[in-house]
């Protein structure tokens, strides 16, 4: 008797996770259109975004193009002078 095991492929994707002046924690996966969630912590946000993931999967493929790269910070000027 041969027992066959099912390896199951996986992919990463980027996430760009916010919070707003509410605390609400918003992402969403650039890789997707439109796929975009929400919670009242990081770990909600994130387990959210997930099922939004796997949804958008069932319709299509990620955007290769979509590659993370990483983030800046960059320092503008406001007009204001400080004071």
């Amino acid at each position: 008797m041969r027992l066959s095991l099912s390896i199951m492929s996986s992919i990463h994707l980027s996430l760009m996770i916010e919070t707003g002046e509410d605390g609400v924690f918003t992402d969403r996966c650039p890789a997707f259109k439109g796929c975009h969630s929400y919670g009242s912590t990081v770990d909600e946000a994130i387990a959210n975004i997930k099922e939004v993931i796997a949804m958008c999967m069932e319709e299509e493929r990620p955007e290769p193009l979509n590659r993370f790269i990483g983030f800046r910070e960059i320092e503008m000027p406001t007009g204001r002078v400080a004071s």
